[in-house]
């Protein structure tokens, strides 16, 4: 199968440090790699609606078409390779990648899609810029992207961490735009929850 990634951007601020790294990384991809990148904040959701348990609808839902969760969705389900780029925003993901993480259980519940078989065995990578030098910082950003691969089980590529506040701030850390020269090289293991090691 060919690769396809898909990099969702989750920050509030366009061009910022968090998307210059990844594309950085991108960058080094080979060339019959395709790449797709969506931003959030140019494809809103509506609030996150949880009916697992609500005795009113039905618990399947109708798979989307023709809006912004549909675009979200056909996307999702063509990559080979999904990269969280969000920057980390009180130490965890942004509220836009959180949502549409959240909407990830919506498509679950879509019984067509077969959400959980297709992402089954596919990549979660991350990408983060942070204001802090000491990285554990990071670790709730993370653990809930670690998780979300675990529970298909995809596999996880881990997150590409910088160092940046201002904008352009990135390009400053060596040591990010060095591991972004490799980031996507890597052979990713299968996601494992922490209490699974």
């Amino acid at each position: 199968m060919t690769r396809k990634f898909l990099f969702v951007l989750g920050s509030a601020r366009p061009e910022g440090n968090t998307e210059i790294l990844a594309r950085k990384a991108a960058e080094q991809l080979p060339s019959d790699v395709e790449q797709r990148w969506l931003n959030l904040a140019e494809l809103p959701l509506p609030d996150f609606e949880d009916r697992r348990h609500d005795g009113t609808r039905p618990r399947a839902r109708p798979r989307p078409t023709g809006d912004n969760e549909a675009t979200l969705l056909d996307a999702t389900l063509e990559a080979t390779d999904i990269v969280i780029v969000s920057p980390l925003y009180w130490y965890s993901l942004s509220a836009t990648v959180k949502r549409y993480l959240d909407y990830w259980d919506a498509w679950l519940e879509t019984p067509e899609i077969a959400f959980k078989d297709t992402l089954k065995d596919r990549t979660l990578w991350g990408v983060t810029a942070l204001a802090h030098r000491e990285e554990e910082v990071a670790d709730p950003l993370i653990g809930t992207l670690r998780n979300t691969a675990a529970f298909f089980p995809m596999r996880f590529g881990g997150v590409l961490l910088g160092n940046g506040t201002r904008p352009g701030h990135v390009l400053e850390d060596d040591e990010a735009l060095a591991r972004a020269k490799t980031f996507f090289a890597q052979e990713p293991p299968l996601a494992r929850y922490p209490y699974d090691n």
